[in-house]
């Protein structure tokens, strides 16, 4: 990230937008009697590169650019976009935006400011625009063969590459003026396998901010593992018992649950309109006094993490739930307003056709007082939950349903039969006030999440220590 008051800016030697078209863009947002003007411009290039069948068969290139901007009056927004960077679209954007202003005095924009740098979650430079087509083939291409003979069972193996750069400019009426390139990539190896007439799919993958450097041999051959290990799993694995029963959520995927069940319901937007369950729950204990949870975007690489968010705020760790305690919300410029505190840098959107709402990036529980065989062997009748896929959440209530493709059945405090195919159903607080044991081995699950809200969609990390719940209703067969 690198706040300047200068020209030498990207989209000023690459587009030719100047500091001084900046100003006047929203000078003219301001011009009805806004109390605050925003210009997003983003530039994003991404290719894709698909392996399956033994052959690469899809291949694409994605450019997107534009600008979007933002007129606050109150507790209103208007907004208005433009896929042309020429002054004179800039422009008429800003007079679009500022029409829910009717009156008032008109505001003068503050002088620029270098705000503080936040740099090294990722790398800043723009690399996968550099990297020759050939080589993304290459090495999809070398993943798929891995996949396809790692193990005589496997009859289909399919990968998939996505290498994207991105360029972000976020200038506001406050006099901040910043950038930030955001590099993502993943790798995804999945394979269907045949044993004795049946046959079974899953897949694994492996996503970062970073560049191309991040593929060594050693990490794909580390995906191809995991997809096959991960297939070849469900072949012993069955259904199990069903009905109300401990749960022991395994560290990194279960990330998920807390994610959807729970972070949703503390992002600030929700809450201020009062359809969040925890709207009423600020400042109260919701859960065991060794659960913290956290929210952040300071974990170097993490799929999530953001030097600054899409307002121009910079990362930050913000703590949710503090000793069992919920200490705050998701904030974006809006919601802070109303609840009078300082934005915690969740404004987030999917690019510059979206206005910013407050979103997740990355949420985790951290670590906590137990062993995690401590925990297993506290249970004498519950599963393992390891690998998670799609769940439902109803924000409002809580409740959720979660499908988890695979794991244990506990029997007498170990890890016995492995089981597959199972639903967990419960409500966010109700689950929360369960947690009866934390272990401390919190990890960050490095796959391709991606959070949707209001139609748009942002990539968002997560993680998990070993936890158990004493209660989760588990839907399988009764065995």
């Amino acid at each position: 990230m690198k706040p300047e008051a200068s020209e030498s800016f990207y989209f000023s030697t690459a587009f030719g937008v100047s500091s001084e078209d900046l100003r006047a863009v929203l000078s003219e947002a301001l011009r009805r009697g806004g109390d605050f003007a925003e210009i997003f411009i983003q530039h994003h290039s991404g290719s894709f590169v698909g392996f399956e069948d033994g052959a690469v068969n899809r291949a694409y290139v994605q450019v997107d650019l534009g600008a979007g901007v933002r007129v606050l009056k109150g507790d209103q927004t208007g907004y208005a976009y433009t896929e042309d960077l020429k002054r004179e679209s800039l422009l008429r954007a800003a007079g679009t935006a500022a029409s829910i202003a009717d009156h008032g005095a008109c505001k003068v924009v503050a002088p620029w400011a270098r705000g503080v740098a936040v740099g090294g979650l990722y790398p800043t430079q723009r690399l996968f625009a550099q990297v020759l087509p050939q080589a993304q083939i290459g090495l999809v291409r070398r993943v798929g063969e891995k996949l396809a003979s790692r193990d005589r069972r496997v009859v289909k193996a399919s990968v998939s590459f996505a290498g994207e750069d991105e360029v972000v400019l976020v200038a506001n009426s406050e006099g901040v003026l910043v950038e930030d390139t955001r590099p993502m990539t993943h790798l995804l190896a999945a394979c269907v396998m045949e044993q004795d007439g049946k046959r079974e799919s899953n897949a694994y993958a492996q996503s970062r901010r970073a560049g191309m450097e991040m593929y060594d041999e050693a990490l794909l051959d580390e995906i191809v593992e995991q997809a096959v290990a991960r297939t070849a799993f469900l072949f012993d694995a069955g259904s199990p018992p069903a009905g109300d029963m401990p749960v022991v959520l395994a560290p990194a995927t279960s990330g998920i649950l807390l994610h959807e069940a729970m972070g949703h319901g503390f992002e600030a937007d929700f809450n201020r309109k009062g359809v969040s369950i925890f709207s009423s729950m600020l400042g109260k204990t919701i859960t065991s006094p060794f659960v913290n949870i956290v929210d952040s975007g300071l974990i170097p690489g993490a799929r999530g993490s953001i030097h600054i968010d899409d307002e121009g705020v910079p990362a930050q760790r913000t703590v949710l739930v503090e000793n069992g305690k919920l200490v705050s919300y998701l904030h974006d410029r809006l919601s802070a307003a109303h609840y009078q505190v300082s934005p915690t840098g969740n404004g987030r959107r999917e690019d510059f056709r979206c206005p910013p709402l407050p979103r997740m990036r990355v949420t985790m529980m951290d670590s906590g007082p137990h062993d995690p065989r401590e925990i297993i062997a506290a249970v004498s009748k519950g599963i393992y939950a390891v690998d998670f896929a799609n769940g439902e959440v109803a924000i409002g209530a809580g409740d959720y349903s979660f499908y988890v493709k695979s794991g244990f059945l506990i029997e007498d405090g170990k890890l016995t039969r492995p089981i597959k195919d199972v639903n967990l159903i419960g409500n966010g607080p109700d689950t929360l006030s369960k947690v009866m044991m934390v272990g401390n081995d919190s990890a960050i699950d490095v796959g391709t999440w991606a959070c949707g809200k209001e139609g748009q969609s942002v990539p968002v990390g997560l993680g998990m220590p070993t936890v158990l719940v004493s209660s989760i209703t588990v839907g399988g067969v009764n065995a």
